[in-house]
């Protein structure tokens, strides 16, 4: 019997019952993945391509190969495209990773079979068109001047420069002749290389209807395309860090200092990633975190400081960042390096770990609420070479670790000798 008066019993959460894709292989052998989850008429079709920005071998290929490949084809200009996505309801979403590059189609069911007809234009028949082609630079080149003078930038590719050194894909930082020098060519290069029926894998997520697959197959899954004599390998870059601990870049006319600090560390397939996960989000992950309760709210240095760790396909990095005051730079920094000297000499509270545990485990459970959300789960196992338990052996990570396993963790990798300051601003006098 349901009783009104009394607070629901706080239920522990031991496992993560995530859909499993149905994994198949079309007809011409292109991977599929089907997560079949939605209640509404709605569907997204995820095309993975295996090769991203570390794969181009001119700056700004990736990304622009993919940006380009809705701005014409040989069936549709680039404004029938536009035009037809929206008369349909239907979005197209295109982005670039460092491996991948992605080309996302959401669109209603009773219209899939003329946004499908649209997308498979896209993937396999794009013509570049000069004109496009060059409105496109132009509003790029735009927002990387506008982006390219704010201390947030400079110190966020300085970290990455001192931390890879230029010759590594991470370290190089693009510049102003990198759009001139880029060619529709180096488009065609780069599609010719890697977007072809080889060399992608489909997401299918939402409401899916036998109808549904049908399409999808008919598109895709008969007929190659493309050049399958190129294929994406992973490739070793050197790391070369930079010999300077601090690293400060004078900007007179900054109201604010841009302070980055990181150092490089384990990628996510140690054994150790997942529960220095926990230890980094309580350090500076999340709103009621080490850093955000000692340098925002008592010290009022900034409004706000955050640490992550970000993980790329050979390393991973644990990074701080925060904007201040010129003035409060040192006391920012020096309050950074007291919280890790905390972390590393006592324990975390019970309380505290608790509180962490359930920020994150929450999040995770948010991560799994949809169909599309279910998708991005899927892809990022697939894209990152993980396990189907990735999740759960997560889950179990964050609701065992000790607080004398975060204290180990503190000590092996938050090592303030070699975390790396980069500093954007006005010099304090």
């Amino acid at each position: 019997m349901l009783i009104r008066t009394k607070q629901p019993d706080i239920q522990e959460l031991k496992n993560i019952n995530l859909i499993t894709p149905q994994r198949k292989n079309l007809p011409n052998g292109v991977p599929l993945y089907i997560i079949n989850a939605g209640i509404q008429d709605v569907v997204r079709i995820d095309i993975i391509i295996s090769g991203g920005k570390w794969n181009q071998f001119k700056e700004l290929q990736a990304l622009l190969t993919n940006r380009m490949l809705r701005e014409g084809t040989k069936t549709y200009m680039g404004s029938v495209i536009s035009e037809k996505l929206d008369y349909y309801g239907a979005w197209l979403e295109l982005s670039c990773s460092a491996q991948h590059s992605y080309l996302s189609l959401y669109s209603l069911n009773k219209y899939l079979p003329q946004t499908v007809r649209i997308l498979e234009s896209i993937l396999k028949e794009p013509t570049f068109p000069e004109k496009e082609f060059q409105i496109v630079m132009s509003n790029n080149l735009q927002e990387f001047l506008v982006e390219k003078d704010k201390v947030t930038y400079i110190s966020r590719n300085g970290l990455l420069r001192a931390l890879y050194g230029e010759n590594h894909p991470q370290g190089k930082n693009i510049q102003v002749a990198d759009f001139t020098s880029i060619l529709p060519d180096d488009l065609h290069d780069f599609y010719e290389r890697y977007y072809s029926s080889d060399n992608f894998t489909i997401f299918l997520s939402g409401k899916i209807t036998p109808e549904v697959e049908k399409i999808v197959t008919y598109s895709f899954g008969y007929s190659s395309f493309g050049n399958s004599l190129y294929k994406s390998v992973d490739t070793d870059f050197p790391i070369m860090k930079d010999t300077e601990k601090r690293i400060f870049i004078n900007r007179d006319d900054a109201l604010q200092s841009a302070v980055y600090m990181g150092n490089l560390t384990i990628s996510r397939h140690h054994q150790d990633f997942k529960k220095l996960r926990v230890l980094i989000t309580l350090f500076g992950g999340y709103f009621g975190s080490r850093l955000m309760s000692n340098i925002r709210e008592d010290k009022g240095y900034t409004y706000d400081i955050s640490a992550n760790i970000i993980s790329y396909p050979d390393s991973g990095m644990i990074r701080i960042s925060s904007e201040t005051s010129n003035e409060y730079v040192e006391p920012l920094i020096r309050e950074v390096y007291h919280e890790i000297d905390v972390l590393q000499e006592d324990l975390v509270s019970d309380d505290e770990l608790i509180m962490v545990r359930n920020y994150m485990i929450g999040n995770l459970c948010r991560s799994c609420e949809s169909a599309f959300s279910l998708a991005n789960l899927w892809q990022f196992v697939y894209t990152q070479g993980l396990k189907d338990s990735y999740f759960n052996d997560l889950l179990q990570s964050i609701r065992e670790v000790t607080p004398e396993e975060l204290r180990k963790l503190a000590r092996t990798y938050l090592c303030k000798n070699i975390l790396k300051e980069v500093v954007t601003g006005k010099k304090s006098s």
